[in-house]
């Protein structure tokens, strides 16, 4: 008696076989889908570690360039250097800026501030930090208000130009400006090899002080005309 080829069934063989072939199939997407998913975390990481970088370099710039400007250098201030102590993390700065918002609302405070800027370990994570004081002054302790502007940092380094050779650090018995000042800020999140940065630097060589005031200049300018 002949049986019908048409209604026979799977073999085990081939039950076995098909089993294999959909579990390696759903390994392979499963991963996949990780892979994906650790790839678009480590992208959105990078761009937060990125955006943070940006957004300090700017703050330190903006400081910079707003640095409180007198013609007798001996009453401004910018000194820095490499901490030693091992609590901090890298270069420090310290400068005199001047601030058109106030530090404390409805509080009386003057236009100058004393600003710091130095890199921390803070709560097993490293932290760059700003510390703005409205009181500036020499014979006083420093004092102000101290706040992390951009966290997982790897590196907050400085150099200073003095007109002749680059410098790490920059002591207060200077008593000048440098020309040039190099800010390097970088981050290394988790998961990338090389980490983001952001380096610039703000120029001094052009001594405001030895530029005629702009009231000057035009009354000089129409005095020749005349």
């Amino acid at each position: 008696m002949k049986t019908n080829s048409k209604n026979r069934g799977f073999t085990l063989v081939e039950v076995l076989l098909a089993s294999m072939i959909g579990a390696f199939v759903a390994v392979v997407a499963v991963g996949a889908l990780r892979a994906i998913s650790a790839g678009a975390e480590m992208v959105d990481s990078n761009a937060r570690a990125a955006a943070e970088i940006r957004f300090a370099c700017d703050m330190v710039a903006t400081d910079l360039l707003n640095i409180y400007r007198d013609p007798e250098v001996k009453n401004m201030r910018l000194i820095g250097g490499l901490d030693r102590s091992g609590d901090r993390l890298g270069s420090w700065l310290v400068l005199y800026t001047v601030g058109r918002v106030k530090a404390r609302a409805g509080q009386p405070e003057g236009d100058v501030y004393e600003v710091e800027y130095f890199a921390r370990r803070d709560s097993e994570k490293s932290v760059l930090c700003r510390r703005l004081w409205p009181y500036p002054h020499e014979k006083a302790e420093p004092g102000g208000v101290v706040t992390v502007i951009a966290e997982d940092i790897e590196l907050f380094g400085l150099r200073f130009f003095d007109g002749r050779q680059w410098q790490l650090e920059w002591p207060e018995d200077m008593k000048a400006i440098p020309e040039l000042v190099e800010v390097t800020i970088a981050a290394k999140p988790p998961g990338r090899i090389e980490p983001p940065i952001e380096t610039f630097v703000v120029n001094f060589a052009r001594s405001f002080w030895d530029r005629p005031d702009e009231d000057e200049q035009e009354k000089g300018n129409r005095s020749e005309k005349r």
